[in-house]
């Protein structure tokens, strides 16, 4: 059962249909817990038990922590017993976050390890294939990041439930279980606890949100895959325009794949009263990297921030340790996201963007010239351009994370002509456009961005739940005939 499908839609509107027509809270939390485990059995039954060990462990853990000290200690020894009770405290945190990362980091590089590991007890590559098959669960890392915050939230103050059964229907909620976007606890209770009636504008903008997301994922961004794909899967043939072209496209396939899973995500929740967070903010329009990655995959920057930069230090101890931490943080982030090399060079770019920009902004607030600089049209069109090419350039190392892809890829980036039989495999044959035209028709892809930007940003407007309503099945219907024939699974997946 994939996000978008028939299936999937006869499922959701199963699940809202049945969510509100029980009337109990309780109830509803279990219609919710029961969905979201039929969701994930269907596409790996064999993790069901995991995740609810995972559940039950954060679940109690996080009980632990809240554990009251002993407030009969006589007042001469209050002190002391409170300091061995946050001691305690801190160390039982740590050994929790330590079993969900320790836990995400075996599932996520098994393959390295077992890669290494198969040779030395003599056992076959097939066996390794085989059991690499059923290895990697889906949803595990935005899963596992969502435990460490609610247990870092429980430290830092926050109540920590004691019904398993709301905890697990948070955890398990299944327009959010797979690809995010990654949702507070609380914040996720609480509107369970005060939506209790049906809100039909909250029906309408679901469906539109359903819809719309649609359109990115199986109209624009699985279209742009089959060049990306063409021409990155035939590096050795391909000349710098065409690398060039593919990796611009695999920038705006990847936005589109992912807003438009979040897009269906957003929508699907919606149905049941939920509103989870926005995740993307049209980040290819920002003029520096900072706000480049505060509207980009907006919610892991924010867990990135809450729990990895500020208990770093954040920015409070000189501009030189704000940088390290902000490499150190991207680093992280680039080593989340795989175990190949690229993924690590490309966080260290980020990483490193963000140390310059920050100096930059520093300098600045020093050189009234150069803050007057960046405040003028010139400067605000070369900083965007600055910023995306660099956004551009690193996402080479996100698509082809291997030493020996991205080596060749750096190697035929300039003055490299194509084979002869490229253009005419890929392009004509292929896809039935010559490289001009789908230059052209990445950059009406661009432009269509940046009206709709103008229109929902500059203007404020939105289209009324009328025209939304005769557009929803009008674009479902357009999703569905001119999909590509092999829908492909979503990017994030493989994260």
């Amino acid at each position: 059962m994939t996000l978008p499908s028939i299936t999937y839609g006869l499922f959701l509107l199963s699940v809202a249909g049945l969510y509100w027509a029980v009337g109990r809270r309780s109830l509803r939390i279990g219609v919710l817990a029961i969905a979201s485990l039929v969701f994930y059995a269907s596409l790996q039954v064999q993790y069901v038990p995991l995740m609810l060990a995972l559940i039950l462990l954060n679940f109690c853990w996080a009980r632990v922590l809240v554990a009251p000290m002993n407030w009969r200690t006589p007042n001469e020894q209050w002190q002391v017993a409170e300091q061995g009770w946050h001691r305690r405290r801190r160390i039982l945190l740590g050994v929790g976050i330590g079993l969900n990362v320790l836990l995400l980091l075996a599932f996520k590089y098994v393959s390295t390890w077992l890669g290494w590991a198969w040779p030395l007890i003599g056992a076959s590559a097939d066996l390794g294939d085989r059991w690499l098959a059923i290895a990697l669960p889906l949803g595990l890392s935005f899963f596992t990041f969502e435990c460490i915050a609610y247990l870092v939230d429980v430290y830092r103050g926050a109540p920590a439930t004691d019904n398993i059964l709301e905890f697990g229907a948070y955890k398990l909620f299944f327009p959010k279980l797979i690809s995010g976007p990654i949702t507070r606890y609380h914040a996720f209770n609480q509107q369970i606890k005060t939506r209790t009636a049906l809100d039909w504008n909250w029906v309408v903008e679901g469906l539109w949100l359903i819809a719309s997301g649609s359109i990115k994922k199986l109209l624009i961004a699985d279209h742009i895959a089959v060049l990306v794909n063409l021409s990155l899967g035939n590096l050795e043939r391909a000349g710098s325009g065409d690398l060039w072209l593919a990796i611009f496209a695999y920038g705006l396939q990847l936005y589109l794949d992912f807003s438009g899973y979040v897009d269906i995500a957003r929508g699907s929740a919606l149905l049941m009263g939920i509103n989870l967070p926005v995740n993307f903010n049209f980040p290819y329009l920002t003029t520096n990297i900072a706000d480049f990655w505060r509207r980009w995959h907006m919610t892991l920057g924010e867990w990135l921030r809450n729990y990895l930069y500020f208990p770093l230090g954040g920015s409070r101890q000189g501009l030189l340790r704000t940088c390290l931490n902000l490499m150190i943080v991207m680093a992280i982030a680039g080593i989340w996201h795989g175990n190949t090399w690229g993924f690590l060079i490309w966080g260290v770019i980020h990483g490193a963007a963000l140390g310059i920009h920050r100096i930059t902004h520093y300098l600045s607030s020093r050189w009234s010239g150069l803050k007057q600089l960046w405040q003028t049209p010139l400067g605000v069109v070369l900083s965007w351009g600055i910023t995306q090419a660099l956004v551009c350039f690193s996402w080479l190392f996100f698509r082809l994370p291997t030493p020996r892809d991205y080596g060749l890829a750096l190697q035929k980036l300039w003055g490299v002509s194509r084979d002869a039989q490229f253009a005419q495999k890929v392009y004509l044959e292929s896809l039935g456009f010559t490289f001009e035209q789908l230059w052209v028709l990445m950059g009406c892809i661009v432009l269509l961005m940046v009206g709709a930007y103008g229109i929902q940003q500059g203007l404020r407007l939105q289209l009324s739940w009328p025209v939304k309503l005769l557009m929803i099945p009008l674009c479902l219907f357009a999703a569905w005939l001119l999909a590509p024939l092999e829908t492909l699974p979503y990017i994030y997946f493989e994260f």
